[in-house]
Parts: structure tokens; sequence; C-alpha cells
């Protein structure tokens, strides 16, 4: 089976620093095989027999604990998981290529969403969807007043954001798995 493991928060301003490279050659050691990695920002595509996420995500987390001495956060997606995050994005084609898939690890309870729902800023609009909040801002995520802490505290969960590009390359690479 091919799994996408994202990986929270690494190799940004300098902390949690993971050269893909020894990421690759770990996770291998690991048991998972055809691993591939994009960019730097902790994309990993890997393929495992394994059927249980859960286990699946402790296995990456433990293997990076023990090896890089610092934990990670690990969200594993199926491309069928992807796709239907990418195709359930509410905005227009426009809006959604310049937008952001904030990736949920749990789906959040109602009451939750609608607390956090509550919050709006002019120029930003953003939909939670399931394990998704689908965000756009006209300013661009790095001049946006949200950001993926305030969701996380409101929804009680972590979550971890890919733009557009990012979600189509990993799609694409996936089903070439």
């Amino acid at each position: 089976m091919t799994y996408i493991a994202l990986l929270k928060g690494i190799n940004v301003g300098g902390h949690k620093k993971v050269p893909m490279a020894e990421l690759r050659e770990l996770l291998t050691k690991s048991g998972f095989e055809n691993v591939q990695t994009y960019i730097q920002s902790g994309n990993v595509l890997l393929r495992s027999s394994e059927k249980n996420i859960q286990k699946i995500e402790d296995t990456i987390k433990k293997s990076i604990l023990d090896y890089f001495g610092f934990e990670v956060s690990v969200l594993i997606k199926t491309r069928q998981d992807l796709q239907q995050i990418f195709d359930n994005s509410p905005f227009s084609e426009e809006e959604k290529q310049k937008s952001y898939f904030m990736m949920l690890h749990d789906t959040p309870n109602a009451e939750s969403v609608k607390i956090a729902s509550q919050k709006v800023y002019e120029g930003e609009d953003y939909q939670i969807i399931n394990d998704c909040i689908y965000y756009y801002s006209a300013k661009g995520f790095g001049q946006s007043k949200f950001n993926t802490n305030f969701f996380e505290r409101k929804l009680n969960t972590f979550a971890t954001a890919r733009n557009y590009n990012t979600m189509v390359k990993l799609l694409s690479l996936s089903a070439d798995l």
C-alpha cells in the first residue's frame, strides 16, 4: 500500500533539521519500501504492507526520535485520502490554486468547529470540512493573521499545512509509486 507521511515542523527556521537522504535511509531501515521525499518540508512517500495507520505513524515518530533526538508529529494519508481532500476544496479553481490545505490528525467534533469558525479576518477565508481546513488568503499564508496553532488549539488536534502545488505534486508522485 502507498502512503504519504506528512511530518510537521521539520527544517523550518533552522529547527528540527532532518536531511532528506538520512530520512529516506532511516525509514527504509525501519521497514518501509520505495521511500521518497519531496522538498525539505516533511513530505514522504512510502510503501508498506502494514494496514494500521497508527502503527505506521508510531514507527516513523519513534525512528525519528531515536535517530535525530526530537519528536515530530506525523500524519499518514493514503493517496485516496489525499485525492479526496484535494477534490473537496470548496474554493473556486482560481482560489484553490492559491489556497492551503491544513490537514488535521483527527476530525474535530461539531462544537469545536463551531467555536473555531467564529473567528474571521478580512481577506481570509476558511472552511473546516471533516479532517481538513481549506484556507485561502488573498495576501498569502505567510502574511495571514491565522496560523495552524490557532486551529490546533481550538480543534484539539495537530494540523500540518500544504499548499496547492505541493498537493498536486504529492498526488502525482504517489500515483507513480
